[in-house]
C-alpha cells in the first residue's frame, strides 16, 4: 500500500500548486515570528469568547481550546464543484435509503442489504415504520467525514447523521482568519460562509408540517461538552436556547416556559434530535 502522504499546496518537485501560489507568494513575505505571535493571538481570542469543547469521560471536565490551523487548506472551485455534486447525491441517497427502511424496505427484500443488520439494529426504531415526514427527508444535517488520499482523489470516511457538532468552529476559525490576516483574503476569491445559520434554520423550519414554525434549540446544559456550539447556533439563527426543565407537555403539545412564568407557545409533536420547532 502506498504510504505517499498528498501534499495539498506543493506537487511532486516542490513547486506551489496553481491555487497555493498566491498563498506560497504571501507566506514568502510573512517571518515564522510573526506566524507564531498570530497563532498565540488566535488560541487567546478562542480562550476569552470561549471557543473550547469538553472530552466526554473527562472526569476532570477540563475545557480544551479547539485546535485550529493557520495554514489553509485551499480548496480549487472547480474541484469543490465536482465534490459539492458528490456530497449532495449522497446525502440524498441517505435519505431515500432511511425512508425505504421504515417503508417497503426493497433493499432488504432485494438481498442488497442483510436484514438482520437493520431491523436487529438498535438503532432501528419500528415505530417510525410506515411514518411519512415533510419531504421525506430523515437526516437534516449530514456531517461527511472526507479525506483525501495519496491519489489525490477524497474518499469519505464516515457519515455522521446523528446531529454532528463542529460548524460552529469553522465559522468561528473563518471569522479569526478574517481578522487577523484581512491582506490575505484580498488576494482570493474565499466562498462566504457566514450564511450558514441561515440555511440551517430554514431547513429546520422545512421539517414541521406547521407553515410558520417557530425553532428553539434544545440543550443539555453549559456542561455539556457541545454547549459552545449550541450557544453559538441559537445566538446566530436569533432562536431560544432550551433545556428540558424548560419545557412541558399539556394535552399532547409541549410548551415552552418563559422567564415571566408561563407557557410562550406551543411546539409541534415532531422535533429533531437537536432542535425543536414551536407551533
Amino acid at each position: 500500500m502506498n504510504s505517499h502522504i498528498f501534499n495539498e499546496m506543493s506537487d511532486e518537485e516542490g513547486f506551489a500548486r496553481p491555487h497555493y501560489e498566491a498563498f506560497d507568494a504571501w507566506l514568502k513575505g510573512v517571518s515564522s515570528d510573526t506566524v507564531q505571535v498570530k497563532q498565540t493571538e488566535a488560541d487567546l481570542i478562542f480562550r476569552r469568547t470561549g471557543i473550547t469543547f469538553s472530552l466526554n469521560g473527562d472526569d476532570g471536565g477540563t475545557e480544551r481550546l479547539i485546535p485550529s490551523d493557520l495554514i489553509p487548506r485551499i480548496i480549487h472551485g472547480k474541484e469543490w464543484g465536482h465534490l459539492e455534486k458528490g456530497l449532495v447525491q449522497r446525502v440524498k441517497a441517505i435519505n431515500m435509503f432511511l425512508h425505504d427502511v421504515y417503508h417497503e424496505q426493497r433493499i432488504l427484500k432485494s438481498g442488497l442489504i442483510p436484514t438482520e443488520h437493520i431491523l436487529a439494529n438498535a438503532q432501528y426504531m419500528p415505530l417510525m415504520y410506515g411514518l411519512d415526514l415533510p419531504h421525506q427527508i430523515y437526516a437534516h444535517i449530514a456531517g461527511v467525514d472526507i479525506v483525501r488520499h495519496s491519489d489525490g482523489d477524497f474518499y469519505v470516511l464516515e457519515d455522521n447523521l446523528r446531529v454532528p457538532s463542529g460548524v460552529s468552529y469553522m465559522l468561528s476559525n473563518r471569522l479569526l482568519m478574517m481578522r487577523l490576516f484581512p491582506d490575505l483574503f484580498r488576494r482570493y476569491t474565499v466562498r462566504p460562509v457566514e450564511h450558514y445559520p441561515a440555511l440551517l434554520l430554514q431547513t429546520l423550519r422545512s421539517a414541521s408540517w406547521v407553515d410558520q414554525p417557530t425553532v428553539v434549540l434544545h440543550t443539555p446544559g453549559r456542561f455539556n461538552s457541545a454547549y459552545f456550539e449550541h450557544a453559538f447556533l441559537a445566538k446566530q439563527m436569533g432562536i431560544e436556547l432550551v433545556e428540558g426543565s424548560d419545557l412541558f407537555v399539556r394535552q399532547g403539545h409541549v410548551y415552552m416556559q418563559t422567564t415571566e412564568g408561563h407557557s410562550k407557545s406551543t411546539l409541534s409533536t415532531g422535533a429533531s434530535m437537536m432542535c425543536t420547532w414551536i407551533r
